[in-house]
């Protein structure tokens, strides 16, 4: 459905993927890789954004570069350099708004597991992203410094799994505090029985399909209330 194409706005440029919905034209949604790169499952996902009428890019923060075990994605993940990949992302998120196919004034981020921090945390990089998703991210925000006032009016939604503490967790509810006590919107859902990366359907030894459908349902359902109409 989709295609991989180059991008630049304001003398940054980034490459990706980018999946359009059948009318050609909707809400616009970034998808942020897992630690192993812009592989299938994420181009994946960008395509079930566009089958749900958005139009979604998946920045290549790894620039061609993908991981199939554990080790290389961890390499690949500690040499990503979060400044680069903050550009990356306020890069794809004002080549969206530029898009004639784009409705909205403003674009969602949803990330998985690395891709989750770096989603929730790119609410507090740029005014164009007003509504972040996260599956299952990261326990700390020490490389990323968010600062949590920028997200004053926006709105954030977390997909916590059961193996990872749950939205108990620590940098759960540092997120959710610093976020509401910002004047943004926060929620966390629990899934319980699940592990990490229940979502990912490459991944069999831990996906959960009634969790991931009620995520996927629930984030849907987030987007088009917040990015709608904007």
């Amino acid at each position: 459905m989709g295609n991989h194409i180059k991008y630049s706005h304001d003398g940054v440029t980034g490459s990706g993927y980018i999946a359009l919905p059948d009318s050609g034209s909707g809400p616009a949604v970034i998808v942020i890789q897992e630690w192993w790169g812009l592989v299938g499952h994420i181009t994946d996902v960008a395509d079930r954004f566009a089958e749900a009428g958005f139009v979604a890019i998946a920045p290549d923060l790894y620039h061609g570069q993908a991981a199939s075990e554990p080790d290389t994605a961890k390499k690949l993940m500690m040499e990503l350099q979060l400044d680069s990949a903050a550009s990356e992302i306020i890069c794809a998120a004002r080549y969206l708004v530029s898009m004639k196919n784009v409705t909205s004034s403003s674009v969602g981020v949803v990330g998985f597991c690395m891709g989750g921090s770096l989603a929730i945390w790119s609410g507090t990089l740029a005014p164009e992203i007003t509504a972040t998703v996260g599956f299952y991210p990261g326990s700390s925000w020490e490389r990323h410094a968010p600062v949590w006032a920028n997200y004053a009016g926006k709105a954030c939604e977390i997909h916590c799994a059961e193996g990872d503490g749950t939205s108990a967790a620590p940098g759960i509810q540092e997120a959710i505090t610093k976020i509401r006590e910002a004047g943004g919107e926060a929620s966390a859902h629990d899934y319980a029985g699940t592990e990490h990366a229940f979502f990912n359907n490459d991944r069999a030894e831990v996906f959960n399909p009634q969790a991931a459908k009620l995520a996927w349902a629930r984030t849907i359902n987030f987007f088009a209330t917040h990015l709608q109409n904007k």
